[in-house]
């Protein structure tokens, strides 16, 4: 074979190949002025590099199928690594009983989510206008978010998992994104890529007509919208929303408390530059009807006190009967105060109610003496209250009968989603220089590097300014 032979063959030719690739992506990219959702199809440059993906999470959710979750989540499953051996490339999964766990405490089983990262239907490229240099891909139903990232976030999502569990599990309505994976894919003669699998805050989107990423501040916080008829999907941010309000009614209090309890815990963890992202979209008119109707407040009831019933964390039981038990008083406080809990404590009695005179109507054939009625009123009264602190004492509320329903809060008109995500970010040596620069940059106006409390204060400020 001569020399030039030997140059069209071998790993140089597939570089060149991807480096063609690359070039006609970024014309593509410049062209369409890429800002939205793209299918990533053969001729996409991450054509090969997802359905290497799909193949290694399909193998890593079997492995989880064909070893069920043991009762006890023990030390060493927050350090496992599993290592599967693919023809192509290896894919590594880290934690993956504690991801599982996590998984099955949403409701979700594990084939349902094996079938959503690995169907048949291309994944899809999200192209945002944020400056995060992090790739972007959506499952083919949207359901779940594939993030590259790097190997130092990795790393601090790891080693801060269980007090992220813990979170969720103290307050099982949290905002917070919720991670169901952590994986690493190596690939021959390319670089390791660390990725993360978290559920999308905006699922389903077919409704949605606007979006936001909220951090608080206004330093480089404006986007251009979409054209009129553009079916570009374009995040918008904080000044694009001034003058605008949420319109929650009765559910407002909860969402100020829910975002007060989880920035302060972001606030424990020294992080910042994380969003709130908000969606929202009109609720039919039958959406609006049923929302206090007499089923739909015993299907919340039960779906509000379902989430989070089973949690295998390390030396503790899975009892789905059991409430979380804390002995020492939360860092991060989570009591609603009795003022702002009247409107979700009435909510919950209303269902409660219901159910109690739907016992009440049974028939019977047992006619049970006056003092075990009195014993039975007693205890079930009790069993009532003992349930509404608890429900109360976690922020829980009364959620909808929806997909994704941890996210979505239905105010008077407008359906909304509500997370926080991009919880990476530690406010470090370079993050406190930054803070100095900007102070000389942008005097007298608000930019999104500062101190974690007074991110976590700023971001609770903008909430309940925007909100009704």
């Amino acid at each position: 074979m001569n020399r030039t032979e030997m140059e069209m063959s071998g790993p140089g030719v597939s570089r060149h190949s991807r480096i063609v690739k690359r070039r006609r992506w970024k014309r593509l990219r410049q062209q369409w002025k890429l800002l939205g959702l793209f299918e990533i199809d053969q001729q996409h440059e991450f054509y090969s590099l997802t359905c290497m993906m799909k193949e290694g999470l399909c193998a890593a959710v079997q492995n989880t199928i064909d070893n069920p979750l043991p009762d006890e989540l023990s030390e060493d499953d927050y350090t496992l690594e599993v290592t599967q051996i693919h023809k192509d490339f290896r894919m590594e999964t880290y934690a993956g009983p504690v991801f599982a766990s996590l998984r099955r405490s949403l409701g979700m089983t594990e084939k349902e989510y094996q079938q959503s990262l690995s169907s048949e239907g291309s994944y899809l490229q999200f192209i945002s206008n944020s400056k995060s240099k992090a790739d972007f891909f959506l499952t083919n139903d949207k359901r779940f978010f594939l993030k590259t990232q790097s190997k130092s976030e990795v790393r601090f999502l790891l080693s801060n998992l269980r007090i992220y569990m813990e979170h969720l599990e103290k307050y099982p309505h949290s905002l917070l994104v919720k991670f169901l994976g952590v994986h690493r894919i190596k690939i021959a003669h390319q670089r390791m890529e660390y990725f993360i699998v978290m559920q999308s805050v905006f699922y389903p989107d077919d409704r949605i007509t606007t979006r936001y990423d909220i951090k608080g501040c206004e330093v480089s916080r404006w986007t251009d919208p979409a054209p009129e008829g553009s079916q570009s999907i374009i995040v918008l941010k904080d000044l694009n929303f001034e003058g605008k309000f949420i319109q929650l009614d009765q559910q407002r209090p909860w969402l100020l408390r829910q975002v007060e309890i989880d920035t302060a815990f972001l606030q424990t963890l020294n992080v910042l530059d994380y969003s709130l992202l908000l969606a929202h979209q009109p609720l039919h008119q039958d959406e609006l009807s049923q929302s206090l109707a007499f089923t739909t407040l015993i299907m919340r009831a039960k779906k509000s006190f379902s989430f989070f019933s089973k949690w295998p964390l390390a030396g503790r039981s899975v009892n789905a009967t059991s409430s979380p038990t804390h002995a020492t008083s939360p860092t991060v406080p989570g009591t609603v105060a009795e003022e702002d809990s009247t409107l979700l404590s009435s909510e919950l009695n209303t269902a409660q109610g219901h159910v109690t005179e739907m016992h009440s109507g049974n028939c019977s054939t047992d006619i049970a003496s006056p003092e075990e009625d009195i014993i039975e009123q007693q205890s079930r009264m009790g069993t009532e209250s003992a349930d509404l602190q608890t429900f109360q004492s976690q922020n829980r509320r009364l959620l909808p009968n929806f997909k994704n329903s941890l996210h979505v809060i239905d105010g008077s008109e407008q359906r909304y989603f509500v997370g926080i995500i991009d919880i990476f970010t530690v406010y470090g040596f370079k993050k406190r220089l930054e803070h100095l620069w900007k102070r000389l940059r942008h005097p007298r106006q608000s930019f999104s590097t500062v101190s974690p409390p007074a991110y976590c204060h700023r971001l609770c400020q903008w909430v309940q300014d925007h909100t009704k």
